[in-house]
């Protein structure tokens, strides 16, 4: 059904009438400074910086993606919105409108707010402190008051975390990626909540209680609590996962968990459900076929559309995730997360030695098909991992929840108990099969990328609180905030970006890098940062802006275009690699946030009575006064972003085509000097087919040599010249002395011989002649007889020695 509304015509004067006050100020009376200079950053004296520094906020500025940036002002207890404008008027400056519009809360805020965060949409900011929870809405109902907009504030979660009646603190508070109105905090009980701003604002949309521990295992339990969380990225199933850290530094999942109501792209879903049809009810491991067929029934039940599109009956881009859960199963708690290893288990005290204190926070950044995860202890060091499987969603079968539903059965709240499976906390081997790990319930395992000592100041013993960011244009490059000031790190290495992208290369240390130190000197105390945000433009572009204690701003710009070259580079590729760089250097033509339009415009509810509202009336104009500030701060807003855009568009297409030009001079010098060196090149390549044809001839004259047709020796033959060799060295000589030793001898022996018989041929005569027997003197005939074929023998090897040698020396 449509409806038509009849307005009166309105004049001029009647529409600058309705315009909000914020509007009614001339656009020349605006002033376009540089961010660092603007008024709302003015420093303030030394004791409110003191007292600052005793409330010791964390985050007081955040930015909402495209041209605002908000600063929550800790003195004035308002929060400032600054329209900037990146990369103007050069590539590293960025300027701010002034005076900034005022908003400030319609309750007094009893807290001291230390945190402000701000949604995916950019509709509502989170204003979190030790001693409070609020979130403000930055667009709606709203009024004016001494020149400040007044907007609507909420408190969260009131009953259950600040209560006198209960001491339960809360640890890290997050916006859901997937959702605009969901909030996830992690508070002291070992409890995860999920709120939902939409309805119930007191109490939690879903209850997950954490139990790490194994029953009956002894270990105390004040040694491990949670300290931190992160929510997955766009990867699989890390979009439905929650990682938690614990003071240990061991780290669990919890999967799925998904806000009710949230939206999810239709290609993400069906790769998610193909994989689990694919590699899960297909395996020949019963307990896979089991799991994914629990996460097949879950992916139907809370997407119903999704088994109609895969059949191919349906062309919807998005999903929108349904009320469920398992009535007989809980999520189980995974973890805590294996170590990779090559055999041999990782010793618990070399573990201990590396990381000092406890660990205090946790971050996960998605880098193309690489899910990684930083831990940052408290001694100052940084753990870096990677995820080397997927994350496959698990239930304790037997364990139901608790579910709260309406009159209809509907599914308003769930609350369930999250268990560690024992036999899961086990050391995975880099040979073990595939099909033990696909779907069969194990936790997804921890390749270690680095270890990373940032040396921060402080006395010993001390502990140090360290946040860490992700840069919006490079994901590989990672910011710290600690009480030293900004620390850069840039991982080079990746298990499979490196294995898709055909690298062959090692395991890379990432680089560290100083951005801005707070200490003075090493005596001299440091101030800890009280602000700090990341931001990037459409062309490549990239700043960090700082707050310090005395509430001034610090803009930097950082240098994106070449941290991620490698430090040895090939000179035979430098020309290719600088001409890709060129490529990629060259800014895209048109921003996109230009061509994604105007933000949606959020509409107040409408009451029933607006059909018949007048537009004369009293309650129509002030409705068409509200629309009109609505439409304005939006409309108005991208249209003069659209007017600086193509304003500021002919210089960078300038600067495009004289690159263009200059490049295209450069190829035609570079022709002309081909063409210069083309007759040398002829002249050079004429002689080298005359020097090729005169080796050809020669080798033909070689070929034609009688030694090239002799065959090659036989196995036998290369044994004996083996032998021969061996002969000529050391054992012919020693032949030829014991040869010749031997004739000696014989010579002697005969001679000896032919004498003793002619004196018993002259003694024969006489009387008393002594007589040689006769058996004696066969034995030395015998002897004599083999003494000669020895001799014999040895002259004819003499010979054969000889002769073999003379023919060796003849064929050499």
């Amino acid at each position: 059904m449509k409806y038509k509304f009849d307005f009166p015509e309105i004049d001029a004067d009647e529409w600058q009438n309705l315009a909000p006050p914020s509007s009614s100020t001339p656009s020349d009376e605006v002033q376009w400074l540089p961010l660092q200079n603007h008024p709302v950053f003015a420093a303030v004296d030394g004791g409110a910086a003191r007292s600052a520094a005793f409330r010791a906020p964390e985050n007081l500025v955040a930015w909402d993606g495209a041209s605002r940036l908000y600063f929550w002002d800790s003195h004035k207890q308002c929060l400032h919105r600054i329209s900037i404008r990146l990369g103007d008027p050069d590539q590293s400056s960025v300027i701010a409108a002034s005076p900034s519009k005022v908003l400030q809360t319609d309750v007094w805020l009893t807290f001291v707010v230390n945190k402000i965060s701000i949604n995916r949409n950019g509709s509502a900011i989170l204003l979190a402190g030790s001693d409070g929870l609020c979130v403000m809405y930055l667009y709606g109902r709203a009024s004016m008051k001494d020149g400040a907009t007044i907007c609507r504030t909420v408190s969260i979660g009131s009953q259950i975390y600040f209560n006198s009646k209960n001491i339960i603190r809360t640890l890290e508070i997050s916006w859901h990626p997937y959702s605009d109105t969901h909030l996830g905090i992690l508070s002291s009980d070992s409890v995860f909540r999920l709120f939902d701003l939409s309805s119930a604002l007191g109490q939690p949309e879903q209850e997950y209680y954490l139990q790490p521990m194994e029953p009956g295992r002894c270990r105390n339990a004040t040694s491990i609590y949670p300290v931190d969380f992160s929510f997955g990225g766009a990867h699989l199933w890390d979009r439905f996962s929650i990682f938690v850290l614990f003071s240990d530094g061991s780290i669990y999942i919890l999967c799925p968990v998904v806000p009710f109501g949230s939206v999810y792209k239709w290609e993400s879903m069906l790769e998610i459900y193909s994989d689990a049809q694919t590699f899960g009810l297909k395996s020949a491991n019963p307990r896979a076929v089991t799991n994914s067929n629990l996460a097949i029934s879950w992916l139907e039940a809370t997407f119903p559309e999704l088994h109609h599109q895969a059949a191919g009956g349906g062309n919807l881009s998005a999903l929108k995730s349904q009320p469920y859960a398992l009535f007989d199963a809980s999520i189980s708690l995974q973890g805590p997360l294996p170590k990779v290893c090559h055999g041999e288990e990782e010793d618990l005290e070399v573990r201990i030695a590396e990381c000092e204190g406890r660990a205090v926070s946790l971050l996960y950044n998605t880098i193309s098909k690489d899910s990684v995860l930083v831990t940052a202890w408290s001694g100052g060091q940084l753990r870096i991992d990677a995820l080397t499987d997927e994350i496959q969603p698990l239930w304790v079968v037997g364990s139901p929840p608790r579910l709260c539903v309406d009159s209809c059965n509907r599914i308003l709240a769930v609350a369930m108990i999250c268990k560690s499976i024992p036999g899961d906390c086990s050391i995975v081997k880099l040979d073990q099969p595939p099909y033990h790990t696909v779907w069969s319930g194990h936790p997804p395992p921890l390749l270690r990328l680095a270890m990373v000592d940032l040396a921060l100041p402080g006395k010993k013993g001390s502990s140090s609180l360290i946040s860490m960011f992700v840069d919006p244009l490079i994901p590989e490059r990672i910011y710290t905030l600690h009480d030293g000031g900004i620390d850069s790190i840039v991982l080079h290495f990746l298990p499979f970006m490196s294995q898709t992208s055909d690298k062959d290369e090692s395991m890379r240390t990432p680089s560290v890098h100083s951005v801005l130190s707070t200490c003075q000197g090493q005596s001299s105390r440091p101030s800890p940062l009280f602000g700090f945000v990341a931001m990037s433009d459409s062309f490549g572009y990239s700043w960090i802006v700082g707050l310090t204690s005395s509430q001034e701003c610090i803009l930097l710009e950082m240098k994106s275009w070449d941290i991620l070259l490698p430090v040895h580079v090939d000179v035979e590729k430098k020309s290719t690699s600088l001409d890709e760089s060129r490529d990629a250097d060259t800014p895209a033509i048109i921003s996109k946030e230009l061509l994604d339009g105007p933000k949606p415009v959020l509409l107040p509810p409408s009451s029933p009575k607006l059909r018949s509202i007048t537009a004369d009336s009293i309650e129509g104009r002030s409705t068409l006064h509200q629309y009109f500030k609505l439409f304005h701060e939006n409309y108005v807003e991208y249209a003069h972003k659209v007017y600086f855009e193509l304003k500021h568009h002919g210089p960078h297409l300038k600067k495009i085509i004289e690159d263009q030009h200059g490049r295209l001079r450069e190829a035609q010098q570079k022709l002309v000097k081909v063409e210069e060196e083309q007759e040398k090149l002829e002249e050079r390549i004429g002689h080298t087919t005359a020097l090729h044809s005169l080796l050809e001839e020669r080798l033909q004259r070689l070929r034609k040599l009688p030694g090239m047709h002799k065959r090659p020796l036989s196995k036998a033959e290369r044994e004996f010249k083996s032998d021969l060799d061996r002969f000529t060295g050391v054992e012919l000589d020693a032949l030829n002395s014991s040869i010749e030793a031997l004739n000696a001898r014989l010579k002697r022996y005969t001679y000896s011989l032919q004498n003793n018989l002619s004196n018993q041929q002259r003694q024969m005569p006489g009387r008393g002649r002594n007589h040689v027997p006769d058996n004696q003197i066969s034995d030395l005939q015998s002897s004599i007889a083999k003494l000669s074929l020895v001799n014999s023998g040895n002259t004819k090897k003499v010979k054969l020695l000889e002769s073999a040698l003379q023919s060796r020396e003849s064929s050499s």
